[in-house]
Formats: structure tokens, sequence, C-alpha cells
């Protein structure tokens, strides 16, 4: 199936076809994934190693981006710290989306009873407010990276559910669909080769997006006390750890809160790459 993009999108693509946004977005992406995958390699120090004589110290020559009150080195515990973000990032989007595809797959295809089943217990699920019932079922979880993947996989679903469901409900009448139940394809080739493929951009652009709110969910979590727990080096600790300091060691705080918000510009900016290349953005 070719893809014509409008002669306004045509504008926006840059080198090799490639919109400017997904460009950048993909160079700011990546260059957080090569420092956490490279973390042991690049970072001056152990992420943890304390040192009292040196605490607080401001950004300088020897400690780039000064040092905690534990005298952690701050620039090691940032490069770090983008290996637990980036993990939340991933495992706190991958399970909604498999489970949320699926769900909105069978619903739409089916239609019928399945559909108005699956479709209550979506609504009864977004009938709570999303922050609070990922709150509550971490509570009763326990605090923890396991139990917040859990809680986004219990919620986070419905978006990925709807959307697809949408496409879904759209392409089953297409003549190709059509034309695959006349040629006697199954039920599950037809789910899987023919709707899926063409019903998941929207998704996955809606993906790019849901991890940037995924890492802001995380880092406000573990700034809470629900998310990532000290000593890890993770960017919403770091911030919590440093907020009784802002006054007199400003860069315990101010460093991880510019590393959240570059990283969650780079997926923002993949995200309008992917809705202009895939054709999904108006």
């Amino acid at each position: 199936m070719s893809l014509t993009l409008p002669r306004e999108e045509k504008r926006k693509l840059n080198w090799r076809g490639l919109p400017v946004t997904l460009v950048l977005g993909l160079a700011v992406s990546g260059t957080w994934i090569f420092l956490a995958l490279a973390a042991d390699l690049v970072s001056p120090y152990t992420p943890i190693e304390q040192d009292i004589s040196a605490a607080l110290q401001a950004p300088s020559f020897t400690r780039w981006l000064g040092t905690d009150n534990f005298g952690r080195d701050i620039l090691s515990r940032i490069i770090h710290g983008a290996r637990v973000d980036l993990q939340i990032g991933f495992f706190g989007v991958i399970f909604p989306f498999l489970i949320g595809n699926l769900i909105g797959l069978v619903a739409g295809y089916f239609g019928g009873a399945i559909d108005a089943i699956l479709m209550r217990i979506l609504e009864v699920t977004i009938a709570f407010p999303f922050f609070v019932l990922v709150i509550a079922i971490i509570s009763i979880l326990g605090p923890g990276l396991t139990s917040l993947y859990i809680a986004l996989a219990m919620v986070g679903w419905v978006s990925y559910a709807r959307l697809i469901r949408s496409q879904v409900l759209i392409l089953k009448s297409s003549d190709f669909i059509s034309a695959a139940r006349t040629l006697g394809y199954s039920k599950r080739r037809i789910m899987l080769r023919h709707l899926l493929p063409n019903a998941i951009s929207p998704s996955v652009v809606f993906a790019m997006t849901d991890m940037v709110l995924v890492i802001l969910l995380g880092s406000s979590l573990s700034y809470l006390g629900l998310g990532a727990q000290p000593p890890a080096a993770e960017w919403g600790v770091m911030i919590a750890d440093g907020q009784q300091f802002l006054s007199t060691a400003w860069w315990i705080c101010l460093f991880p809160g510019l590393a959240i918000v570059t990283l969650s510009l780079g997926f923002s900016l993949i995200a309008d790459g992917l809705a202009q290349l895939l054709g999904t953005k108006e």
C-alpha cells in the first residue's frame, strides 16, 4: 500500500524524506539511550558512591554538575538514572500497548456481545481518574517499579483499545477484507495480517506520546515514594532528595529536572514526526 502525503506535508520532510521533528527527536532520544546503555563507561563515578567530604559541591571542572548532600556525583546519577527512566517509559507503555491493541482488535472485529462486554469494562476503567487509580493500585501492591508496571497495564490499555477499535470498525468493511473473507482466510489471519497492520499506525504514534506521560508519571510517583526507591539513581528520586536544599544547592534538583524535560521532548518530537510520516496528523 503506497502512502501519499499532501503537498504541505512534503515541505516538512527533511533529510532522505524524514520529517525534521522525527530527526531531532531521534537524535535527542538516541543520545539518552546511548548514555543509558554506556552508563558504566561514560559516567565518571558510580551512582551510589558517597563522599561526605565532597557533599553539596557546586558545579565545577572536577564535578561538572556538582554533588548532592551525600557527596554523590550528580552527573553520574543522571546518566545511570536514564536507564531507570527509559525502562519505566518502555515497560510502562509496551504492556498497555499490547493489551489495548488486542482488546480493541477483538472488540472491533467481532462486535456484538463481545464488543459490548469489552467496552463496558473500558467504560468502568475510564470512569476513575487515571492518576488516582494508578496510585490506588500501587498502594495495594506496595511501592516499586513492578507495582507501577502492573498498575499501568491495568489502567493504560483503554486508550489503545479505543484507538484500534475505531480503526478496525472502519477497515473491516473495506474491499480487501471482503476479498480475504471470500478467499476463505481464517479470522485470526484476517485480524493479524490484514486488519492490524493497517489499523495500528495511530496506536504507534500515541505510544510515543504516551511514553512521555509515563516517564513523567514514573518520575512523579518516585518523587512521592511510590516508584523507584532510594538509593536508586532515578530522576524523580533525585529531585525528592534535593528539594530540602533547593535554596542552597539548586543543582541537585535542576539537572535531573532538565533531564526529564529533554528526554520527554525527544519522544514528543518522535511522536510528531511519526504523525507526519504516517499521515495521521492533520
